[in-house]
């Protein structure tokens, strides 16, 4: 057989051409296992020095150029060319950070205090000749700061800016009691519920009578919803009726959907979608620009809906209370339809309101308030104040401050969520029977 020459390349013993120098990696894990440089950076008698006899530490030679070539090589490599090693987490200590440190320290703004929840009512106020009946709607804060009662046929005014109350109005027998209230947006013009069915618009500035919508509901009106310059009336008849107080024909859209009394409406936010809840235990949603049909028909509550309430900072989110053999709280998707989350209360719930600063839901439950955290539904406070069943509230315009109305004749003012200072001091201490002034009222 024939040898193959020296210069002939084989697979068995041909020299491959190396790098300069080259790492060589472990297959497994790709890691380098070790160097091996190039020959001609070697110096072999150094190393053979180096090796049988070493060099103490006080010898300070220079070192050969093969030598600074091979260390050069073996830094690039295994990219060791750098300044240090070994560095802290944090940067040492600076006298020029520290006063930076504390300077900003000195500006940073302070922790919120916890918010204290009175337990007891900053006010109670004597209401002689309240309907007991939890299907009506007889309280009203407006954005004037006038608040509006209704006692039995007559309705007051009690300016809390001021502290003075009147009686605005009496009607007759054949018209009254008053079944529902409503302040509209400019706070000026307040609309009145009766109990025949018809529905007043009074200017509250001039103390005249705007206009009166008859022929809308066939028994009384128990709630009333404004919405810009339309007055939206929801009667024992099941009907609710938008009505433009501008023109002559009223009437301008007509929504059925619930077989009993209407007794909560509540326009959402942005004016677009409005929210009704009956004694047929329905909640519907309808769209302004549409009467034919709801948007949505929420069920699940099994008893009366009268409280209603839209979030202030969740537009789709609509939280619901039912009566006394309902006693539950809901939250709704108002897009969907879909039910987020029940609570039982223990008691029916005749209002909630939602807090304008803090995610905080209050609701009344029988005699008492709660305050609830959202979306924990964490019990803030239990606020026990009234010996009956508390039959509305109402919100002050600036948000903080909320009053209730029950069976026991007794208007309470509470601060459960927070007062200003400014409205302290503007809102003198009231008397114990601020409508004395009043012909008729103790």
């Amino acid at each position: 057989m024939a040898t193959a020459s020296s210069s002939s390349p084989s697979h068995s013993n041909s020299v491959i051409p190396l790098p300069r120098s080259f790492l060589f990696r472990n297959n497994s894990k790709g890691n380098f296992d070790r160097f091996i440089p190039n020959r001609s950076a070697m110096d072999f008698d150094y190393a053979h020095f180096a090796l049988t006899e070493g060099r103490g530490e006080e010898e300070k030679e220079e070192l050969s150029s093969s030598r600074r070539a091979y260390n050069k090589s073996l830094a690039e490599t295994l990219n060791l060319n750098r300044t240090r090693i070994l560095a802290f987490m944090n940067k040492p200590y600076s006298k020029e950070a520290s006063a930076s440190s504390l300077h900003l320290q000195q500006f940073k703004p302070p922790l919120k205090p916890p918010r204290r929840i009175p337990n007891s009512p900053d006010r109670i106020l004597d209401a002689p000749g309240i309907v007991d009946d939890f299907y009506l709607n007889i309280l009203d804060w407006g954005s004037a700061n006038m608040l509006a009662i209704a006692l039995d046929n007559s309705v007051c005014l009690w300016n809390v800016s001021t502290g003075s109350a009147t009686e605005f109005v009496v009607y007759e027998e054949d018209k009254g009691p008053v079944t529902s209230l409503n302040w509209a947006h400019d706070g000026i013009h307040l609309g009145v519920g009766l109990n025949n069915g018809e529905v007043d618009i009074w200017d509250c500035e001039s103390e005249t009578l705007q206009r009166t919508l008859e022929g809308c509901h066939y028994t009384r009106v128990g709630s009333l919803a404004w919405n810009s310059d339309i007055l939206t009336t929801g009667g024992m008849d099941g009907r609710i009726l938008n009505n433009d107080v501008r023109i002559r024909s009223h009437v301008v859209a007509t929504y059925k959907g619930h077989s009993q009394e209407v007794c909560g409406l509540k326009w959402s936010g942005c004016g677009q979608r409005l929210a009704s809840g009956g004694n047929d235990r329905l909640v519907h949603i309808w769209d302004r620009s549409s009467s034919t049909r709801w948007l949505q028909r929420l069920r699940g509550h099994s008893s009366a809906v009268k409280a209603l309430a839209w979030c202030p900072f969740q537009s789709n989110l609509l939280a619901t209370g039912g009566g006394e053999g309902d006693r539950k709280v809901k939250f709704w998707n108002a897009e969907r339809g879909a039910c987020l989350n029940t609570v039982d209360t223990g008691s029916q719930v005749s209002s909630l309101l939602w807090s304008k600063n803090e995610r905080e839901l209050l609701g009344s439950h029988g005699s008492q308030l709660t305050l609830w955290k959202y979306p924990s539904m964490v019990k803030m406070a239990e606020l026990p104040g009234h010996t009956s069943r508390i039959l509305s509230m109402a919100q002050s315009p600036d948000g903080c401050t909320v009053v209730s109305i029950a069976g026991d004749e007794a208007l309470k003012v509470w601060n459960v969520f927070g007062a200003p200072e400014t409205a302290k001091k503007a809102v003198p201490k009231a008397a114990r029977e601020p409508f004395s002034r009043v012909g008729g009222i103790r």
